[in-house]
């Protein structure tokens, strides 16, 4: 039998706060490509998805790191920034499907910086977690953020933005 070769990430992602809206969104990808862009904007009640692809032909996955400004519709205050990392290796054999969520204030980079952050470093400020282990959830001051990952070599991650 043979090993698939295609990695993928879909990532599907709800907002369902209530005074919240998502925009200005960020990619650094690491490896691979953005086959379907994230949405520009996404309101209370708004569900949109994104299609991250390996590059064909090569030995690497679909890995990146997105980020979207998180405003406060009331007052138009910006309120931080989403935050979610996701790594969908080429060799299932070595690596496993990791993904993170968390928030960061406006001026953090989306860069490889903030990608090695997510991947490598101590959970501050976010979490962390297997695509086989249990769903993940961080809080950070008006905002829920909770998230899920199937491990899988074209896995679906879905994140939620709710209220605290």
């Amino acid at each position: 039998m043979s090993i698939p070769t295609h990695r993928q990430c879909k990532v599907e992602i709800q907002n369902k706060t209530s005074s919240f809206t998502l925009r200005e969104p960020l990619v650094h990808l690491f490896s691979g490509n953005c086959e379907s862009p994230l949405p520009p904007t996404l309101r209370p009640t708004e569900t949109g998805t994104a299609l991250f692809v390996k590059t064909p032909h090569t030995a690497c996955g679909s890995v990146a790191v997105f980020t979207y400004d998180i405003l406060q519709e009331s007052n138009r205050q910006d309120r931080g920034r989403l935050a979610v990392m996701f790594s969908v290796p080429y060799d299932f054999n070595i690596y496993s499907n990791w993904y993170a969520v968390g928030a960061f204030s406006k001026d953090k980079l989306c860069d490889e910086d903030l990608y090695r952050e997510m991947y490598y470093a101590s959970q501050r400020g976010f979490v962390r977690g297997k695509a086989k282990g249990p769903s993940l959830t961080h809080k950070a001051g008006h905002v829920t953020i909770r998230a899920s990952m199937s491990d899988s070599y074209q896995p679906v991650l879905k994140v939620e933005l709710s209220d605290y």
